[in-house]
C-alpha cells in the first residue's frame, strides 16, 4: 500500500470508505488521522509477524525492559521516518488536499510518562529495534497519564491528561492474551501426595490484566519490537464485595501514573501497579516461552529481563514464584535462573527516590511475594555472615529492615548486572550509595552512560540542521552518529559556521511563533535563548536559575547604566502534585516572567517565559532553538540527564556542573566548548561532611546575593511578601540542601562568560558545531549496543 504514491492514495480513499462509510471530501479531519494511523501501523505489522517468526526460529535471546514509563511522544512522524515512506505519503496526501502536517498536529502525546527515565526507555527501544535487536517493552497503558499542567494565575493547576479522547491508533488489544492478577487473600501452606512443601494463595481478589500491543518500528531495517501496555479490567472471577467498589478499585490502577503516595491509599495503589504489570508481564512472557521450548529449563538462556530503576523489582520474588509454585523448581535451580536473567538499572542517588515499602503493605497485599522476599533476605544475610561481613555492613545490606522492605537491596542480590547511567553516577555508587554490595559482588557493577536516539532527536525533528549536515558530511551519519565526528573538519569554515548560524535562527523562529501563539509574549531571535528544560526538582536548581534572573533585574534597578546582551530566559517543567516548593518555584518563574516582560527597560534586555505541559511534542521544538543548555544540578545529585545530550546534538553550548553526563559531554568537547562551573561531587560531599557550610555567612559576605534573597520577601514580583517566603526559608532555615548559595557566584561569572562568547558570533558557531559533531557518542545506539553485548548478550535478527 505505500509501494508509490499512486497506490498509497487509492488505498487510503478505499480505507476511508470501508472504515468510516465516507468519501475523503465529506471525512472529518479525524477520520483522516485514523485512516492514516491504522495503515501505518498494517504495514508496520507485516514485520511484525515476520519479525517474531525469525526470533522463534533462529532460537534468539530476547530482552524485555520493565519500565513504570515509556514517554513514548507522538508516533505518526517517527513511524513515516523509520517504515521509509514519509515522503510517499506526504506527497499523496498532497496530493488528495489533505495537510499531512495537520494530521501529525492532531496526535496526542501518549500519556505513557513523565521524565527522563520514560523517555530513556522510549529511545531505548527505538534503537534497539532499529539494530535489529529482538526485544519487549512493558508498562503499564495509563488512562489519564500523569497530568496536564496548566498555568493559572502563575500556579501550576493539574488537570487530566486526556491522550486518548480519540483512541490509540497505534494500539492493537489483545483479550485472548489477559491474565488474572491476584492481590490480597492469605497463603496456605501443605504437603502434597510427594511430600512437597506448596503454597496456595486463597481468597485473594483478581484483577484481569489485559495487554494492548503496539509495534515498535525498526529503521528502514524490516524488524519490529513489541511494546506491551497493561490495561486493568474486572476478572470473570468476581471477589465478594459490592461490585461498584471493585470496579473503582480496577479502575484505579490504570488511571494515572505516580498517583499521590502521601496517603496509604495511594501507596498501597502504587504497590498494586507495580505489581500489577509485573505479574502479567510476566505471565505472558512464559506462555510466550513455552509455545517455542518445551520448558521452563532454558527460559534464561532465552530471556533478559532489565528493571528500569526499582518500579518492577517485584519482577523477582514473581518469577521465583513462577518457577517454584508453578513449574515446581527447587528453590536453588530457582533461584539460579532468576540471577541469570534479571538485570537492574539504577537512576538515582537520591535516598528518597530507593523505594522502601513497609512490609505490612506487602504482606497484606501480596503475601506469597512477601514470604519468598523474606526467604531471599535470609538466605542473604546468611551468605553475608558466612562470608565475614561485619554487622554494620550486613544490617545495611538486608533487605527487610526496621519494617521495611529495601527494593534496590533486593535488585542487587537478585540480579546480574547492577549499571548506572552515567560514569560519574556509577562511581558514586559504587563508593558511595553502594559501596558495601560492591565489596561483595564487584562483577556485577557496570556504566552504561544514557543516549538519545539521534534519529527522533535530530533527523526527524530538526530538518533544517539535517540538510546542513548532509551537504557538508554526506549522509552516513544518520545510520553511523559516530559519523557526526566527520564535521570536525569543518568547525572553522567560514561557510558552515554561516549556514549554522541561519539554521538556528529558523529553529528560533518557530519557537517564537510558538511562544507568541501559546502564551502572547513576544521574544526577540536576536537574543540568547537560555533554555532550562526539565523535572522541577530542588537538586535540579531550576531556581538557581532564577536567583540570577533576579540579580540581573536589581543590576537595572541599582544602575540606570547598566546594560548586556538581549537575553531571553526560558524555562518549561511540571513539579508533582504533592510538591509544594517545586510549585513554589514555578510560582516564582511566572511572577519573574509577569514583572520582567512587562518593564519598559528591562524587558528591552531580557524576557523570562515558561512554557506549560512539557512534553516530548514541546521539546521538540524547545530543544534545537536553543543557545545554551541549562545543566546546573547539585553536583553529584543527577544521575545522568539525557536532555543535556538532545541539547548538544542540536547545537547548544551546555552550561553547568560537572554531574552525571556532564562530567563526560566535558570531557569529549574539551571545556573550552562548554562552560563549566561550580563546586564538584568531591567538593560537595566535602563541604555536607565537614558540616561548616554556613548559608549566613554567604549571605552576610555577599552583598549581590543578599539583595537577591530579600527580593523573594517584597514587590515587585509578588503583592503577597509571604508567597515566597516557604523558599526563602528553604534556603535559609534549611541551610540550602543543595548548595545554591555555595554556587551562586560561579553560576553568575559563567553567565557573564556565556554572554561574551556569544557576542564572537562565528567563534560561537564554532563551539556549537564542535557539540554536534562530538554528540554521537551519547545516542542510545551506542548505549544499546553496550547493553546488548555486555548485559543481555543478544544477537541480531537475521532478516
Amino acid at each position: 500500500m505505500f509501494s508509490n504514491k499512486e497506490g498509497f492514495k487509492k488505498e487510503y480513499e478505499r480505507h476511508m470508505a470501508e472504515e468510516y462509510g465516507r468519501s475523503l471530501e465529506l471525512s472529518h479531519i479525524t477520520e483522516k488521522y485514523m485512516v492514516l494511523g491504522k495503515m501505518i501501523r498494517e504495514y508496520a505489522a507485516i514485520h511484525w509477524k515476520e519479525t517474531r517468526t525469525k526470533v522463534a526460529k533462529q532460537g534468539l535471546r530476547q530482552v524485555h525492559y520493565f519500565s513504570m514509563e515509556f514517554l513514548m511522544g507522538r508516533l505518526m512522524t517517527n513511524n513515516l521516518m523509520n517504515l521509509g515512506i514519509y515522503d510517499i505519503v506526504k506527497e499523496g496526501l498532497n496530493d488528495l488536499g489533505i495537510d499531512l502536517n495537520e494530521l501529525e498536529d492532531l496526535e496526542s502525546d501518549a500519556g505513557l510518562g513523565n521524565g527522563g527515565l520514560g523517555r530513556l526507555a522510549a529511545c531505548f527501544m527505538d534503537s534497539l529495534t532499529s539494530l535489529d535487536y529482538p526485544g519487549t517493552g512493558n508498562s503499564i497503558r495509563y488512562q489519564y497519564g500523569f497530568f496536564k499542567q496548566k498555568i493559572e494565575n502563575g500556579y501550576q493547576v493539574e488537570v487530566p491528561d486526556q491522550w486518548l479522547k480519540y483512541g490509540n491508533v497505534w494500539e492493537v488489544k489483545k483479550p485472548k492474551l489477559a491474565v488474572d492478577v491476584c492481590f490480597w487473600g492469605r497463603v496456605e501452606m501443605y504437603m502434597d501426595h510427594k511430600g512437597k512443601l506448596k503454597a496456595n494463595h486463597i481468597d485473594c481478589e483478581r484483577v484481569r490484566a489485559v495487554p494492548y500491543d503496539v509495534p515498535i518500528a525498526g529503521c528502514q531495517n524490516n524488524v519490529t519490537n513489541t511494546l506491551r501496555l497493561w490495561s486493568a479490567e474486572p476478572s470473570e472471577t468476581l471477589p465478594n464485595k459490592e461490585f461498584r467498589q471493585y470496579l473503582s478499585e480496577v479502575n484505579e490502577i490504570c488511571m494515572n501514573l505516580y498517583p499521590n503516595d502521601t496517603v496509604e491509599s495511594g501507596k498501597y495503589l502504587r504497590l498494586k501497579q507495580q505489581y500489577f504489570f509485573v505479574a502479567a508481564g510476566l505471565a505472558a512472557l512464559v506462555d510466550a516461552h513455552l509455545r517455542v521450548y518445551p520448558s521452563m529449563d532454558n527460559f534464561w538462556e532465552k530471556n533478559i529481563i532489565q528493571l528500569n530503576d526499582t518500579h518492577p523489582v517485584l519482577v523477582i520474588p514473581e518469577l521465583m514464584r513462577i518457577l517454584m509454585d508453578q513449574f515446581e523448581y527447587e528453590w536453588d535451580d530457582a533461584w539460579n535462573q532468576v540471577t541469570k536473567c534479571v538485570a537492574y538499572t539504577n537512576h538515582t542517588v537520591l535516598s528518597e527516590a530507593l523505594e522502601k515499602w513497609p512490609t505490612e503493605y506487602i504482606q497484606k497485599l501480596l503475601p506469597r511475594i512477601y514470604m519468598i522476599i523474606e526467604e531471599i533476605n535470609r538466605r542473604h544475610v546468611l551468605d553475608l555472615r558466612s562470608r565475614g561481613i561485619s554487622q554494620e555492613a550486613v544490617s545495611s545490606m538486608m533487605i527487610i529492615k526496621d519494617g521495611l522492605v529495601y527494593m534496590a537491596n533486593l535488585a542487587i542480590v537478585a540480579s546480574t548486572s547492577v549499571n548506572g547511567v552515567a560514569a560519574l553516577h556509577t562511581e558514586i555508587l559504587k563508593k558511595d550509595v553502594m559501596k558495601n554490595f560492591y565489596e561483595i559482588y564487584p562483577q556485577k557493577f557496570n556504566n552504561k552512560t544514557n543516549g538519545v536516539t539521534h534519529r527522533r532527536w535530530l533527523l526527524y525533528t530538526n530538518p533544517q540542521l539535517v540538510s546542513l549536515l548532509d551537504n557538508t558530511i554526506g549522509e552516513d551519519y544518520k545510520k553511523d552518529p559516530d559519523r557526526l565526528e566527520d564535521l570536525m573538519a569543518y568547525i572553522d569554515n567560514r561557510d558552515v559556521q554561516e549556514a549554522f548560524l541561519q539554521v538556528k535562527r529558523q529553529r528560533k523562529e518557530i519557537l517564537a511563533k510558538y511562544i507568541k501563539d501559546t502564551l502572547n509574549i513576544e521574544v526577540d531571535v536576536d537574543s540568547i535563548f537560555d533554555v532550562q528544560a526539565k523535572r522541577l526538582h530542588a537538586y535540579k536548581r531550576q531556581l538557581l536559575n532564577c536567583m540570577h534572573i533576579i540579580y540581573l533585574y536589581n543590576q537595572f534597578k541599582k544602575d540606570p547604566n547598566f546594560t548586556m546582551p538581549k537575553r531571553t530566559f526560558i524555562f518549561s517543567a511540571k513539579a508533582a502534585p504533592s510538591y509544594y516548593f517545586a510549585k513554589c518555584v514555578i510560582k516564582l518563574i511566572n511572577s519573574l516572567s509577569e514583572t520582567i516582560n512587562n518593564d519598559p527597560v528591562v524587558s528591552k534586555y531580557m524576557k523570562v517565559v515558561f512554557i506549560p505541559n512539557y512534553s516530548v511534542s514541546v521539546a521538540e521544538i524547545l530543544l534545537n532553538a536553543a543557545d545554551v543548555s541549562e545543566q546546573i544540578s547539585t553536583a553529584g545529585k543527577e544521575a545522568s540527564g539525557t536532555g543535556n545530550m538532545k541539547f548538544m546534538m542540536n547545537g547548544a553550548i551546555t552550561l553547568g556542573t560537572l554531574d552525571g553526563a556532564n562530567v563526560e559531554i566535558s570531557e569529549r568537547v574539551g571545556r573550552e566548548y562548554c562552560e563549566i562551573f561550580g563546586m564538584t561531587a568531591d567538593e560537595v560531599d566535602a563541604l555536607r561532611k565537614s558540616g561548616m557550610y554556613d548559608v549566613w555567612k554567604y549571605y552576610a559576605d555577599d552583598r549581590d546575593l543578599q539583595e537577591v534573597l530579600d527580593r523573594l520577601n517584597m514587590t515587585p514580583f509578588t503583592t503577597n511578601v509571604q508567597e515566597f517566603r516557604s523558599i526563602f526559608d528553604e534556603l535559609m532555615y534549611h541551610n540550602d540542601e543543595y548548595f545554591l548559595l555555595a554556587d551562586f557566584q560561579a553560576y553568575v561569572a559563567a553567565q557573564r562568560r556565556v554572554a561574551e562568547r556569544y557576542q564572537d558570533r562565528y567563534g560561537w558557531a564554532k563551539m556549537c558545531l564542535v557539540n554536534i559533531a562530538k554528540s554521537g557518542y551519547f545516542s542510545t545506539d551506542r548505549t544499546i549496543t553496550q547493553y546488548a553485548e555486555e548485559i543481555w548478550h543478544l544477537e541480531k535478527v537475521k532478516v
